[in-house]
């Protein structure tokens, strides 16, 4: 695997390193961004492979493949002026920045990938998607969990636009725990429930010769439970509904 450098060594960063570097005996080498100091030096203290970098255009001079991880707001303090050379593979996992305005911000040829990691890369478990396909981009993302090229940008907005109700999944179960709260039963003891039944039904997903309505099938009994909840809450209205939101989000990201 090429060197790798990354800008940008947040959360998202943090946890491309660890998935890269974390379990391997063959570690790439990996040049981190001086910026969350404490955070790069942490990892340069683990893994004998990382190097903190004296500023972001060592990161760029030192790397082959160079992952910028900043946030958006901070895209312009952290990569004006940067000299990156067309020979550079540039993988950008900023959400919502375009590739025509990275390259434009970098004044460079080279390639520029755009990709949706997510945290669980730590643990080489996160499905990536990835435009346009590049066999090194999804080399390394195969390696954290799987890739997944897309055609398009327009295609990419829409899995952006899927990746942006996480939060809402987790606001869903805490809104669980919560009812149960208000019902008596105590707080711990309902996130502990809470947290194992939905861990379990994660689990279930990971048996892909069942598609989503056929696990939400199987999970349910006629005139049961989990048919009551899902067709007195998530009828045909709140579905429109949520779709509508998506419809939004995915408009905003065009």
């Amino acid at each position: 695997m090429r060197r790798i450098g990354v800008i940008g060594v947040g959360e998202l960063g943090r946890a491309l390193v660890e998935g890269l570097c974390g379990g391997s005996d063959t570690p790439p080498e990996v040049f981190l961004s001086p910026r969350s100091a404490r955070t790069a030096a942490g990892l340069a203290e683990r893994y004998a492979s990382v190097r903190v970098c004296a500023d972001n255009q060592e990161v760029v001079d030192r790397a082959d493949l160079v992952i910028v991880a900043v946030r958006r707001a901070d895209q312009d303090a952290a990569l004006a002026g940067l000299r990156v050379s067309d020979d550079k593979i540039v993988v950008n996992a900023m959400a919502g920045v375009r590739t025509d305005a990275l390259r434009q911000l970098l004044g460079t040829g080279a390639p520029v990938i755009r990709v949706i990691p997510l945290p669980t890369v730590r643990e080489r478990r996160s499905v990536t998607v990835t435009h346009p396909s590049h066999p090194e981009v999804d080399a390394l993302f195969e390696r954290l969990g799987g890739a997944l090229p897309v055609a398009d940008e327009a295609a990419f907005d829409v899995f952006s636009t899927l990746t942006g109700t996480l939060t809402t999944h987790l606001a869903y179960l805490a809104t669980l725990t919560t009812w149960a709260a208000e019902h008596d039963v105590p707080a711990a003891d309902a996130e502990r429930y809470v947290r194992g039944l939905f861990q379990g039904l994660g689990r279930a997903l990971g048996d892909d010769r069942r598609g989503l309505r056929r696990l939400a099938a199987d999970h349910e009994t006629p005139k049961g439970n989990n048919e009551r909840i899902r067709t007195t809450w998530f009828d045909d209205d709140n579905a429109d509904a949520l779709k509508k939101a998506l419809d939004g989000l995915l408009a905003d990201l065009g």
